[in-house]
């Protein structure tokens, strides 16, 4: 249970605690799955999710996100998977690195704890201007670098007990009692050019109209609410944010907004066993009980004829998969064909990873029929090969041609290509031109 809250009959009705350690781990696998399929799209200049792209991740996501109607888990994990090297920007389209696609295949809780640390040091986002209600950010040396405050933060959360809720104003005290205070603005000039509603009216540099809780506070349940209760670190107690705190509406311009930020329902946290794990209070990580589903779910049953079927329902990140590598014929069921696997080797997709899937999943030994199938289309992996970009070099005569190919030196570094033509490899290209000129035959270049 959670610590007690002084909240109205309708807050406490819309309150809820979270265990979120198992479904961070779920929604893991489900976003590198979904971003293996090559449509989330975010800012080529500022990284974050498009609208479209948030709207599919909050498909996919376990137990959906915290709200129905704000972004926090579906907004947080495509900046996650980049600052942790997990995925990255192509022509504004996320795709797997190799780090991302060795992922697939390693234990979550490792991955992780990987990008906890790497999000506590990246430069991709200020969790700052998530509390949009508060202006003038974007002025010149208004703010701290980001980095240091959310390392701030992440040391509060080392000397958290495991299993032990704490509410966050208690957090706040006990943060600034450890000299842990994420300084928001750089002076006391600063102050002045942060406001609500009114540069002037609302300024947040009047005394009393910047105290902890409002700035610091609001920056530390930011880091806490959509990056480490994203990641699974901690449980969370909270509440819808639209009246949750009134610590700001004494400032002008304050009373006339029913919340500061998103992050404002957040009540209470409690570190969890991923939390001390990450956090490195644990050198293991020994899970939580899972809670049990309402229905049994995750088993399939692979028929001799390639079906794949579903009865009970699959995970979102199990159900990518087999789109990836098969055709959906049914509402839960799915066919492995020559043609649907051939198609996931060409978009660089791993048949070992559907093969290691289809293994622990099935409720059966695969049929001889499937994995004489998978072992087919391994086989033709391999049998016709990118080996990189070449110079398609091309000689004025077939007698020009012959005397360079007679060369010892350009053997090893040029294919012939019939009469006039030679392949050179880019890495090679330098080679065949010192080659050429030796036999008094500068390269030219087209221009």
């Amino acid at each position: 249970m959670s610590i007690d809250h002084q909240l109205d009959d309708e807050q406490e009705k819309e309150r809820r605690i979270r265990a979120t350690e198992h479904e961070a781990q779920a929604n893991l696998a489900a976003l590198l799955q979904l971003c293996a399929t090559g449509k989330l799209r975010c800012s080529e200049k500022t990284r974050r999710p498009s609208a479209a792209t948030v709207a599919a991740i909050t498909e996919v996501l376990d137990d959906s996100d915290f709200y129905e109607h704000e972004a926090i888990a579906a907004f947080a994990w495509p900046l996650l998977l980049q600052a942790g090297g997990l995925a990255t920007l192509a022509s504004g389209r996320l795709t797997l690195t190799p780090r991302g696609r060795t992922a697939l295949a390693k234990p979550a809780h490792e991955t992780i704890a990987a990008l906890w640390q790497r999000w506590l040091k990246n430069t991709l986002l200020d969790e700052f201007s998530r509390i949009e209600e508060i202006k003038g950010q974007r002025a010149a040396n208004v703010l701290t670098a980001a980095r240091p405050r959310r390392e701030l933060v992440g040391q509060a959360l080392t000397t958290r007990t495991t299993g032990q809720w704490i509410a966050v104003d208690d957090l706040f005290v006990q943060m600034r009692r450890a000299g842990q205070d994420p300084l928001i603005a750089r002076t006391e000039r600063a102050l002045w050019k942060l406001y609500l509603e009114d540069p002037q009216y609302g300024s947040l540099g009047y005394d009393g109209h910047h105290d902890w809780p409002l700035l610091q506070g609001r920056y530390t349940l930011a880091v806490l609410f959509e990056y480490a209760a994203v990641l699974g670190l901690i449980d969370i107690d909270y509440i819808p944010p639209a009246g949750a705190r009134t610590d700001y509406q004494h400032n002008w311009g304050g009373d006339y907004l029913d919340q500061l930020s998103r992050y404002d329902g957040l009540l209470a946290i409690r570190l969890n066993p991923l939390g001390a794990y990450t956090t490195g209070q644990s050198a293991t990580y020994t899970p939580s009980p899972k809670p049990r589903p309402a229905t049994p779910s995750g088993q399939i049953t692979v028929l001799p004829n390639h079906d794949i079927a579903a009865l009970d329902g699959l995970a979102p990140a199990d159900a990518l998969l087999l789109d990836a590598f098969a055709d959906k014929t049914g509402d839960r069921v799915w066919s492995l064909t020559h043609r649907s696997l051939l198609r996931a080797i060409d978009a660089g997709r791993d048949l070992a990873e559907l093969r290691r899937y289809l293994e622990a999943a099935s409720r059966h030994p695969l049929p001889q029929t499937v994995t004489t199938l998978l072992d087919d289309a391994a086989r033709r992996l391999g049998q016709v090969r990118d080996t990189g970009p070449v110079h398609l070099i091309e000689c004025a005569d077939p007698a020009v041609a012959a005397l360079l190919a007679g060369d010892r030196r350009l053997r090893t570094v040029a294919t012939r290509l019939g009469e006039r033509h030679f392949a050179v490899p880019a890495g090679r290209l330098a080679a065949f031109r010192t080659a050429a000129l030796a036999q008094g035959y500068p390269l030219d270049q087209v221009r």
